[in-house]
């Protein structure tokens, strides 16, 4: 009896192991706080968990894994399986995604930007782009047209931008630098000691950022419709982790993207923007709109030399960049129903 009791525990200890390593765990690099731009991550970790009884889990780390700027560098490597990243950060790593980050594009919506960035993901051009950081897009992290707070006197009008220090971006840093103002790129954890020493004085952010990253608390004011574009912040997976995954882990992480996003959509326009109003209204920021005569100037001289430009540069580079542009383009007027 012993004995069988010896090899019965024996195998039940075994079996338990066995479970043990069958259990996956993949460490997700973002960074900052938990914030509207990081909800479909964590509602992914949660479907995914939740699919697969907790034998598949996602680890998510702000800022412990990685810097920002340096997520796409760690994916490259396998240092983590998941990561999120803005193409604005490194241009020259990601250079077919930045067609979405070009000033002016004319996307009005987040599920307009949600479809349009799905859409060109599934591009070949960038498929294979990413692919040199063995890299697999997985989703976007949609957000609104980004707008100025800002520190001093506020803006009356476009001209008075002219020698503004500005935290922007990609594209939007092309558009400020078309007003005059002084674009700096730098990421979203830097932004708000810049903005206390000076070293800017304004920051293009969307909405939920602009709360997260403190701008919000010294800025005097905030423009409400200069909308000069918006940047492209993918979640990506390392591509050997995401083909060695089980077909019925890669089935939960795949198959939970859609409903991640809604839930992300939701979120941002039932909860962060309801906030938003209420949160310049408490500190007294106020709020600067510009005349419709003097934005479709600012399109004018900014849209057409941007994109110009940006094909040029892409051409140069081997890219197919007129047809990324014309697919983009032509995407988002069928979104639009145009």
């Amino acid at each position: 009896m012993k004995h069988y009791l010896k090899y019965g525990a024996v195998a039940a200890i075994s079996l338990a192991f066995a479970g043990e390593a069958m259990a996956t765990e993949w460490n997700v690099s973002v960074w900052g706080k938990r914030r509207a731009f990081t909800e479909h991550v964590e509602k992914l970790a949660e479907l995914v968990s939740e699919k697969t009884n907790g034998e598949f889990t996602l680890n998510i780390s702000y800022g412990g894994l990685s810097k920002n700027k340096e997520n796409l560098d760690g994916i490259s490597i396998g240092a983590f399986e998941m990561a999120q990243f803005c193409a604005g950060y490194h241009r020259d790593k990601n250079p077919t995604i930045t067609v979405l980050e070009l000033p002016f594009l004319g996307v009005e919506t987040l599920e307009q930007e949600r479809e349009l960035s799905m859409a060109l993901y599934a591009q070949d051009a960038v498929k294979e782009d990413l692919a040199r950081w063995n890299a697999t897009l997985l989703m976007p992290s949609p957000m609104p047209q980004y707008n100025l707070v800002g520190l001093g006197d506020a803006p009356a009008a476009l001209k008075d931008f002219e020698g503004l220090s500005v935290r922007a971006t990609g594209g939007i840093g092309k558009a400020m630098e078309a007003v005059g103002a002084v674009p700096t790129s730098m990421s979203a954890t830097e932004v708000r000691q810049a903005m206390d020493s000076g070293v800017v004085k304004a920051v293009a952010f969307a909405p939920h950022a602009h709360m997260a990253f403190g701008t919000i608390e010294n800025g005097k004011w905030w423009t409400t419709n200069l909308n000069p574009g918006t940047v492209n912040c993918p979640v990506v997976a390392n591509t050997d982790a995401l083909n060695d995954l089980s077909d019925a882990n890669r089935e939960a992480l795949l198959g939970s993207i859609d409903e991640a996003l809604d839930h992300y959509v939701d979120n941002y326009t039932n909860n962060t923007m309801a906030k938003w109003g209420p949160a310049l209204d408490e500190r007294g920021i106020e709020r600067v709109s510009f005349s419709a005569e003097g934005l479709a100037a600012f399109k004018e001289r900014v849209a057409g030399p941007a994109a110009t430009s940006w094909i040029e540069d892409m051409n140069a580079r081997g890219l197919p960049a007129q047809e990324l542009y014309d697919f983009a383009t032509s995407k988002l007027e069928e979104l639009k129903g145009m």
